[in-house]
């Protein structure tokens, strides 16, 4: 496996792990429609909460958050739709940014709540 595929996955575990300390209930990891991806689906305060996680090794050019563009953004949303679709979930929906810096001396996590909107 790939060596960024091995640090997303760490950077994933992570931020599951903090999220059920933060206490968000996990509903879903690595949601799959067609070619998307939703990371991590939670629940918490009768909100359903979405979750990017976003794993690099330094914040050298800018911190992991900054890949979530516009376009990705548009996916997360509508991959979120049809995950509430299949589900049957009616309930207002977040969009939150893990942004995970992980390296052999370096552990920082940042939660961005309320990251981005569904304006598609």
């Amino acid at each position: 496996m790939a060596e960024h595929n091995e640090l997303g996955i760490k950077g994933e575990a992570i931020a599951a792990e903090y999220i059920v300390k933060k206490g968000y209930k996990i509903c879903h990891k690595n949601y799959r429609y067609k070619k998307w991806e939703i990371d991590i689906v939670a629940l918490k305060d009768d909100l359903l909460i979405v979750f990017e996680v976003k794993t690099r090794q330094s914040e050298f050019m800018a911190g992991p958050e900054i890949t979530v563009t516009r376009a990705k953004q548009k996916t997360i949303v509508r991959t979120t739709h049809e995950y509430m679709l299949e589900y049957d979930i009616d309930l207002e929906v977040r969009f939150d940014i893990i942004s995970i810096i992980l390296n052999e001396k370096t552990l920082e996590i940042d939660h961005l709540e309320d990251a981005f909107y569904a304006l598609l």
